[in-house]
């Protein structure tokens, strides 16, 4: 009997030994595979089973783990790198953005009033003109009639009488609308018998006159906004569908929602419900409804076992853009002298959010441009740490961080907060900066990423969409070349500030995960983390930089399934 019983024991062993891997649900093989793993950088293929990474190494090696109901995708040469991780973008922003006017393509004054034309031959009287994307420092040439460095609304309310017309500003800190709307808004000329119309945090700017021009800076915006008829539940999620069809067609299979209210977190986990949902959200909390925090407050932050819709995080906006002139500054603005920007929140919110969200294990995200507002919001950061030694894994963030004084950068590192920064705006925004800022301040402290590097901080990248296109291969491309998106200049603005390539990859994939406290699940492609991959036609870590805005997404896989294939 105890023959038996060894014999049965040593085949087994040997049937055990002989046996091959446990069989991987999907394998990728022949592909140039960037990890973002600094122990294994670069590999041929990767094992996937049940959503996640069971094996990577050679095409060789990882066909071993291909089974009689293994599917097998061939890379035949293409690039794979970890799926693409958002920092910083407006989830329904991008899909409104496909359901209203879209602006950002517009290069004159011109265009903008045909586009608003066209909308109102077709549109019942009475009905709002919306729209988003114009930029006045981007278009090729301004009108005859400008005040304050805008356009004037007398063409926009000639072709919409009967329509009021509201046209955000691409950056989303200014609003440009028609007479129709400014009359339903009760904005009027300003005379000795009428009285002051001013706006804490905003400005409806005037001509020499008293008379509103139709451009509405920061808050001033709500005086217009407020009369929008609010969108239907069905709008609402075709502009998801939309937004997330934009997401999976650009190689994105995480996304960080820069502020969004509770009727956003749901329809986002009524879609994960249904299986509708094709890129992890990380939603932060908008700052604008203290009733929102407060209820927060009391439930804790909301971390998704299966990493698909996670909430633990609060967005502060605390300044406004440079465009518009809004970016909060520390000295005059070098075209605009006696005007420093603006402060749209005051900063004691700060100081009070920052307080409540640590011992609650809250992150705070708050945007700032302007050097002033930077330092601002480092300051009151650093009180809370002190405040609350013991929350040593803040992650703590400023989004934006665009222009910084040269003190408080090195604040960064030494504090753990997150730059979330978006490369693209230096690729949009340097050309004009330069003229809101002077040479000096562009040198010592714009879009300093090296210079951030060094302090040892991380820097999570993105777009800001709808600001920017959401797609991260221009953003990735300024990152490296530090150029417009034509080319220029030769060598790149402030050159020395590059990312390398396998910083600027890091910057979108291990960083932007490490930026929502993921980076132990997803953000480089290692057995065990999440089968989130983006694939390339084009090898955008090699070629030549001005092939790199010519690559175009081939797959996009979201726990390894394929959200989107190019046909």
């Amino acid at each position: 009997m105890k023959t038996i019983l060894y014999s049965l024991f040593v085949g087994i062993l040997l049937w055990s030994c002989q046996a091959g891997p446990d069989p991987a649900d999907q394998v990728f093989i022949n592909g140039i595979v960037y990890t973002v793993d600094e122990a294994n950088p670069k590999v041929e293929a990767v094992a996937v089973k049940d959503g996640l990474i069971l094996a990577v190494g050679t095409t060789e090696e990882i066909q071993k783990f291909v089974g009689s109901n293994t599917e097998v995708i061939d890379l035949a040469g293409k690039t794979m790198t970890p799926g693409i991780i958002e920092s910083h973008a407006h989830l329904m922003g991008i899909g409104y953005n496909k359901l209203e006017i879209d602006l950002m393509g517009v290069k004159t004054y011109d265009e903008l009033i045909q586009k608003v034309a066209e909308a109102a031959a077709v549109a019942e009287p009475g009905a709002w003109i919306t729209g988003r994307g114009w930029h006045q420092d981007k278009w090729l040439k301004m009108p005859e009639k400008t005040v304050k460095g805008f356009q004037t609304h007398d063409a926009l309310s000639a072709v919409s009488p009967n329509n009021p017309v509201y046209l955000a500003h691409a950056s989303g800190h200014a609003s440009f609308v028609n007479q129709k709307a400014m009359d339903l808004a009760g904005i009027t000329p300003l005379r000795s018998e009428t009285p002051t119309q001013e706006v804490e945090g905003g400005e409806v700017l005037r001509d020499e006159l008293g008379n509103p021009t139709g451009v509405l800076v920061e808050r001033a915006s709500a005086l217009v906004v407020k009369l929008i008829p609010e969108t239907t539940p069905e709008k609402d999620e075709e502009a998801l569908t939309l937004a997330l069809q934009e997401l999976a067609e650009k190689g994105i299979t995480s996304f960080h929602d820069a502020g969004s209210g509770q009727e956003v977190i749901d329809l986002v986990q009524k879609f994960q419900k249904e299986g509708k949902l094709t890129a992890r959200m990380y939603i932060m909390l908008t700052g604008r409804q203290p009733d929102l925090l407060e209820a927060w407050y009391k439930k804790g932050p909301m971390i998704d076992p299966n990493h698909w819709v996670t909430v633990r995080s609060i967005k502060l906006n605390c300044d406004g853009a440079l465009g518009p002139w809004g970016a909060w500054l520390l000295e005059d603005y070098s075209d605009k002298p006696g005007h420093r920007g603006h402060e749209t929140l005051p900063m004691s919110v700060v100081t009070e959010v920052s307080e409540k969200a640590l011992p609650l294990g809250f992150q705070v995200c708050s945007h700032a441009i302007g050097d002033r507002a930077n330092k601002e919001i480092l300051d009151r950061y650093e009180v809370a740490l002190a405040k609350f030694p013991e929350a040593k894994d803040h992650r703590f963030r400023i989004e934006h961080a665009q222009h910084l004084h040269p003190d408080d950068i090195p604040r960064f590192g030494k504090l753990g907060v997150i730059a979330a920064m978006q490369a693209i705006h230096l690729s949009s925004d340097r050309p004009w900066a330069i003229d809101r800022l002077g040479e000096k301040r562009i040198i010592d402290g714009a879009y300093v990423w090296q210079s951030l590097f060094k302090t040892g901080a991380r820097i999570a990248n993105g777009t800001d969409a709808p600001v920017e296109p959401v797609d991260p291969l221009p953003s990735f491309y300024a990152s490296v070349t530090r150029k417009t998106l034509q080319g220029l200049p030769e060598g790149g603005y402030e050159g020395d500030q590059k990312m390398t390539r396998e910083q600027a990859l890091k910057s979108y994939t291990l960083d932007g995960a490490y930026a929502e406290f993921e980076e132990k699940f997803k953000g480089s492609i290692e057995v065990g983390k999440a089968a989130d991959f983006t694939v390339y036609d084009k090898n955008i870590m090699e070629i030549p930089e001005d092939e790199i805005l010519q690559a175009k997404v081939q797959l996009t896989v979201v726990g390894g399934k394929v959200v989107y294939q190019k046909k």
